[in-house]
């Protein structure tokens, strides 16, 4: 039986933090969200273990305000699991780790096959973890007790898995290429919004005509709307495929969207109203969505043949360069070296040398071990896919 503290008031809330901040050694902290149930993303259990302290499991919205926890644990390294999932509904609350180890990259990084948490914790620790509640609904209240002890498990052995890992980063000499990857993951910034969301909607490429783009834009953002008044996931209230049914059925009135079999959803009917009215103004805007959209997205690779020889070229010299390089580091290429930036740079080659490579590669943001590793190589495939007779311009005539 895992023990635990559920904090849900201001004098518990007090004791934990001075008993974590007497505790020893990294926190380990991992947050409960709504996916998929809310709107938001904000946490609704926050669990800290620290030795010395034990575990404890913190209800945000009864807490109120965690400068208190901030302060009790905010000048030590706090160990997450997939860090870059957890950081913004953490720093919503006022969370904010000074520095951070995460072990499933760390596991990227040194190449095991798993690295889902359950899946870490048992090639390292040998302990079993049941994830049955990883999909729940953690904005219930009360909170059963088989769900506190799932979550309380998530943070007790996440101590222990970071030492291991610790010791198997020296081994592999991987340390710093750890440290960069941690440190990267605390700085990066948040995307900025997008420019128009709606484009997003399921389906919306069978959409044609700007008027008809114009009805899905409304109705997407009445759903956004009614979505945020009631904290409820967008999808749960319309689905994507049931709005863009909608805009496909060009319904004549209200009554006939009421027909539509495919428009369904908890809100499809008791929300009529409003999607009738969002169809009508739609219909009604005067400021027209474009059709197509200029995009800086690079054409798949598949295409790159047609459109850019000389590029489809470079990209096919690098690619395996790269793929040996991480092969023989021990970890998935990706980690090594985010495949968009590859293509990137191959796409409009910044430069012949190393030198240029590497300066490329850090102002898409690849880390200075990615580039140590890499920069060299992937030049000097460049110079030998130009140099070869499948990509050498022929001679004017």
């Amino acid at each position: 039986m895992t023990e635990y503290s559920v904090i849900s008031d201001v004098e518990e809330f007090r004791a934990a933090c001075t008993a974590l901040t007497a505790g020893t050694g990294p926190v380990a902290v991992d947050v409960e969200r709504a996916s998929g149930f809310r709107y938001s993303q904000r946490a609704y259990l926050v669990q800290v273990f620290r030795r010395g302290a034990g575990v404890f499991l913190f209800d945000p919205p009864a807490v109120g305000d965690f400068a208190p926890l901030q302060a009790a644990i905010g000048d030590v390294e706090w160990v997450l699991h997939a860090a870059s999932q957890d950081l913004p509904s953490l720093r919503e609350l006022g969370l904010e780790p000074p520095v951070i180890f995460d072990t499933e990259l760390a596991s990227r990084l040194l190449g095991h096959e798993r690295v889902g948490l359950g899946a870490v914790v048992e090639d390292t620790l040998g302990i079993t973890l049941k994830k049955e509640h990883s999909a729940a609904d953690w904005s219930t209240r009360p909170l059963p007790d088989s769900w506190l002890d799932y979550a309380a498990l998530d943070v007790l052995h996440l101590v222990d898995v970071r030492d291991a890992l610790v010791l198997e980063l020296e081994e592999q000499g991987k340390t710093e290429f750890a440290a960069e990857e941690f440190a990267a993951t605390l700085a990066r910034a948040p995307k900025p919004p997008r420019e128009d969301p709606w484009r997003r909607l399921s389906g919306l490429h069978q959409v044609r005509g700007a008027r008809n783009l114009a009805v899905a834009r409304s109705l997407w953002q009445a759903r956004e709307a009614y979505a945020q008044d009631q904290d409820t996931s967008p999808g749960r209230l319309v689905p994507d495929r049931s709005l863009v049914a909608a805009v496909m059925a060009n319904p004549s009135s209200k009554q006939a969207l009421a027909g539509i079999k495919e428009f369904q959803g908890r809100a499809s009917r008791t929300q009529l109203d409003r999607w009738w009215q969002a169809i009508v103004d739609g219909r009604a805007s005067e400021e027209l969505p474009r059709e197509r959209v200029p995009s800086d997205t690079l054409p798949p690779p598949r295409a790159w043949a047609d459109r850019n020889p000389e590029a489809d070229a470079r990209l096919k010299a690098a690619r395996p360069v790269v793929e040996a390089v991480a092969e023989e580091l021990g970890m998935p290429t990706e980690n090594l070296l985010t495949p968009e930036y590859l293509r990137r740079v191959a796409w409009d080659v910044p430069g012949e040398t190393a030198e240029d490579i590497a300066a490329a590669l850090a102002e898409l943001g690849a880390r200075p071990w990615q580039i140590a590793q890499t920069a060299q190589k992937i030049a000097a495939a460049f110079v030998e896919a130009a140099q070869s007779p499948d990509t050498t311009p022929a001679p004017a005539s």
